[in-house]
């Protein structure tokens, strides 16, 4: 038995050991794609985690060349579990190369780099008032329709670590429209501010009588509801066109309600944000949208679920919107959303007006690089809703913008 324990426990050693190479799960090239600061982070970080990876793996052939027939009963027990955490780890590291290697080709690199740089500016309007320290954010590339967060300072799946950074997916289809990054960085602040258990309240008190389906659902859809709210404001009607062209898909998802989802279903989910449009703007494009969205997808075809839910929340929903972005909230330090990020900024009059005053410098200027990269994402989204003719110009001379950014100087992020 003791052979045959120390043989395997051998094997996965050597395993530990081999998982310390960094360079294994993402090329030299890639790691060098990415800002230092992070790459500093993420290094460190997985360093470590193999490191006491490979502590418990001697600790275990310590116990097996010492143990007695008991002994190496237990020692057996422990190997399965080494065996698990080594998975546990392995995933990790497998998840971050992955995220790094993106970085290999120089032109993807710089892009993306250039999206690092617009998510950690998003972070900061909230975050920075209120003292919270902006996490590095590392965004990579992939497949589908959704973009998706995996949150700094959350356990990861080795058990025990906490993320060192946000990874952010952004998707093939918007990487040149990546509001979704806002919406992503909307769920990074809402966890470390604790912005969605005090939503959760509030959507439940207004979204309809109490104890209703409404009110019910509206509460458990908080987190999405901030993120989108979080978008909204930093990026304007964008982001809810974005959105829009995310989840008009086929007619059983518009009307879906999953028990358990935090997505607010796409029928409502669409309404709420041009409502937050119409709040803040007042009559604009995004009526025709709304609109539209009702004539392709009468409610009246809708699930039972849905109605239900729909005839206690349309008439709430300017109630909703200004509760969402208007009322202070102890999560702000009383404060509300928009006293910190104030849609009236990427409203479409003032992002007009920036682009008319800025010229071509919008594009190559480095201040408004550094303190308007936002507007500047608000700007081009907003013309890729409206425009359809110039929409494909200003896509390029915002890619051009978005590679220049990525090939500046890092960044340090305020804390």
């Amino acid at each position: 038995m003791r052979h045959q324990l120390a043989r395997q426990v051998a094997h996965w050693r050597a395993a530990t050991v081999a998982l310390g190479d960094l360079e294994a799960f993402a090329a030299p090239a890639a790691w060098a794609g990415v800002e230092h600061y992070l790459s500093r982070e993420l290094r460190r970080h997985l360093t470590g985690v193999v490191a006491a990876l490979r502590a418990r793996g001697d600790h275990l052939a310590a116990q097996v060349a010492s143990g007695s027939g008991e002994d190496l009963a237990t020692v057996q027990r422990e190997l399965v579990a080494y065996r698990r955490r080594y998975l546990q780890v392995e995933t990790v590291l497998e998840f971050f190369g992955d995220a790094v290697n993106h970085r290999a080709t120089p032109r993807l690199g710089a892009l993306l780099r250039g999206l690092d740089m617009l998510a950690a500016d998003s972070l900061l309007p909230v975050l920075g008032p209120l003292g919270h320290a902006a996490p590095p954010v590392l965004t990579y590339v992939d497949k589908g329709l959704g973009a998706s967060i995996l949150r700094a300072r959350v356990r990861l799946w080795d058990g025990g670590s906490l993320s060192p950074a946000a990874a952010i997916k952004v998707t093939r289809h918007n990487l040149l429209r990546p509001t979704a990054l806002i919406h992503e960085t909307g769920h990074q602040v809402a966890h470390l501010t604790g912005w969605n258990a005090e939503l959760a309240g509030v959507l439940r008190a207004v979204a309809g009588p109490a104890g209703s389906p409404a009110s019910l659902a509206w509460s458990s859809w908080a987190s999405e509801v901030a993120a989108d709210v979080h978008a909204f404001a930093l990026v304007g009607y964008g982001a809810v066109a974005a959105l829009h062209d995310v989840v008009a898909g086929e007619r059983e998802s518009v009307y879906r309600i999953l028990p358990g989802d935090p997505h607010p279903a796409a029928w409502l989910r669409v309404l709420f944000n041009v409502e937050l449009c119409r709040l803040w703007f007042g009559a604009g494009p995004w009526d025709e949208l709304g609109a539209a969205w009702v004539a392709t997808h009468p409610l009246e075809r809708g699930t039972p679920e849905l109605r239900v839910v729909a005839r206690d929340t349309l008439p709430r929903l300017s109630a909703l919107a200004a509760a969402c972005t208007r009322r202070p909230m102890r999560s702000f330090d009383g404060r509300a959303l928009a006293a910190l990020a104030d849609p009236t900024r990427v409203s479409p009059t003032e992002l007009e007006r920036l682009a008319a005053r800025a010229g071509d410098s919008l594009w190559t200027s480095t201040h408004l690089q550094r303190h308007e990269s936002l507007r500047i994402l608000a700007w081009t989204s907003l013309r890729a809703a409206l425009d359809l003719a110039d929409a494909p110009r200003v896509a390029a001379r915002f890619e051009d913008w978005l590679l220049r950014a990525g090939d500046g100087p890092a960044t340090l992020p305020s804390i």
